[in-house]
Parts: C-alpha cells; structure tokens; sequence
C-alpha cells in the first residue's frame, strides 16, 4: 500500500506519516516545499516527498495517482477565515483521489461536526459560528459521498499539542499562567496527536475496523485545573490555570476570537470521549502520560 499524506509535515499529518511508515507501508508525503527541514526529516524516515499544493488540482492528481489512499487535513486560509478556501481546497482533495482511482480515503475534521453541533443548546439562536461548523461539516459528506471503497472520517478533540509553545486557545504558558474562559467545571476533550496518527493507520491497514464510520476522538477529560496540576507535577513549577471569564481572559491575553469558541464549549461541551476509541480498539493517551512524555 501507499499513502499519500496531506499535511505531512503538520500536527496530524505528521503523526499520521510516522505511524504508517513505523508499520511498514509507503508513505506519499505532498509538501509544498521539498527542501525544508520538516520533508527532509519524512525523508530520512523512508517517505517519499512530492510538490503539491491544495489549490492546484492538476498537482494533487499527480500525486494521487498510483496511491492506494489519501489521509486529508483541510486547511482554511488564515487571512480570511469567513472565506471558502478550507471546503475548496478539500473538494479539490477528494475529486483528485476519486479522479486517480483511489481506494482508501481517511479524512480527519473535528469532534462535533454534524449532529451534535446542529443539535446542542444555542445554535438554533445562531449563537456559535455557524460558518466553521458547516464548513467541516459539508467537507465530511464530501469525503462520505466520494465513492471511494473505504472512507473514514476522525473527528479528533482538543490537541494535547495545544499546550506545547503558543497556540491560540492556551496562548503562551511559560511564565506558570495558563489563560483561558474555561469555567471551572468545564471537562475538556483530550488527545494526543499521536493517537489521530494512530488511528489513522488503523483505517488504512485494517480495512473494515473503522469502514464507513465518523470516529470521535480524545483520550481524557480534564478541567483546566485539572491540567495545570499534572503539569505542575510533572515539570516541578507551580503552573496555574485561574477561572477567567472568557471575557475576563481576554483581558489577560487571549484572542478575542477564541470567546465564541470558549462559551460553546463552556455550555456545550464535546461528544468525544476515551471510551469511543477504546471500543473500537485504537490506543489513547491520558493527559498524564502525555504531559510525562513531552516534559519530563
């Protein structure tokens, strides 16, 4: 088998290319610049590195041809995040793997998209951001109706990864401060990129364990609080998580944009849970563990 891999030197597709090429299939890796030291790295590993880029069809279907499956990762225009560029470039994906005869597709969008997101508290008000969540979930039935022989769509949770460096929900925490809105009483959905990689290779390997199915992923549920104690316990510094108000974190440094998202899950919360991937025999991660592995 061979595989291409969208977002290879990325967060999932990154853990998506290792877990595949530490089981021995052949990995694709489209990237737009071959000479950089994230696709010099796949290559070490055994990938083979090919120039791509989403918004060029031609590109993606000469890359797709002669794959056995495509892993996808959308990935929205950053300047104009409002815009068609996320659900564009992932038809473009889908119709170039369709085109080039592929078999297996495997796409990873977000835990909520569909049902739930169309189904929870304030979205009939229009409260929460309506273009984000039809997006994802338009790219999802793209991916079901693309007759291919074998789909899956990963809906992982919120990145472990998240807290690693900056990121735009956890900010910067070095200096023992962890701003966010979370409510005190709000359990987060957990995973480790690792274990979307995993689960990943699983659909391609394991025709028929994940076949047709919108898999929910994370590998723990903790409160911020609950986060900034493992982590003072595991780097030895008094690392707090203080109960902002979303508009209260802003205050602190968190990006406006982030209110929207942050009351949602406040209220809401996420349907993916440990026990959905445990089911279905995929390896999760606790938060424990992670924090452990990334650093102690």
């Amino acid at each position: 088998m061979t595989v291409l891999v969208i977002g290879a030197t990325g967060k999932q597709g990154g853990a998506t290319a290792r877990a595949l090429l530490d089981q021995g299939v052949a990995v694709r890796a489209l990237v737009r610049d071959t000479r950089s030291d994230a696709a010099l790295a796949l290559r070490e590993r055994g990938a083979e590195l090919v120039r791509g880029d989403l918004d060029d069809p031609a590109s993606l279907l000469a890359a797709a041809t002669g794959a056995d499956g495509v892993f996808s990762i959308p990935f929205p225009d950053l300047t104009d995040l409002q815009g068609d560029a996320e659900l564009r470039r992932s038809r473009n994906v889908v119709e170039a793997a369709h085109k080039a005869g592929v078999s297996h597709f495997v796409h990873s969008s977000v835990a909520g998209a569909g049902d739930f997101h169309r189904n929870q508290p304030g979205w009939a008000e229009g409260r929460w951001d309506r273009h984000y969540w039809e997006s994802k979930a338009a790219i999802d039935e793209l991916v079901r109706t693309g007759g291919f022989a074998h789909w899956t769509v990963l809906k992982p949770a919120t990145f472990m990864e998240n807290l690693v460096g900056w990121s735009y929900m956890f900010g910067d925490w070095s200096s023992g401060t962890i701003v966010t809105g979370f409510a005190e009483d709000t359990r987060i959905s957990w995973i480790a990129v690792d274990d979307i990689g995993q689960a990943a290779a699983t659909a391609f390997t394991a025709p028929g364990t994940l076949d047709g199915m919108d898999v929910e992923l994370a590998g723990d549920l903790r409160t911020m609080t609950e986060v900034a104690t493992i982590l003072s316990e595991v780097t030895g510094r008094n690392i707090t998580a203080p109960v902002f108000t979303p508009q209260e974190a802003v205050e602190h440094g968190l990006q406006p944009f982030m209110i929207n998202a942050t009351e949602q899950i406040n209220e809401n919360g996420s349907p993916a849970r440990p026990e959905i991937a445990q089911a279905l025999g995929l390896p999760t991660t606790d938060f424990r563990t992670w924090a452990r592995r990334t650093f102690s």
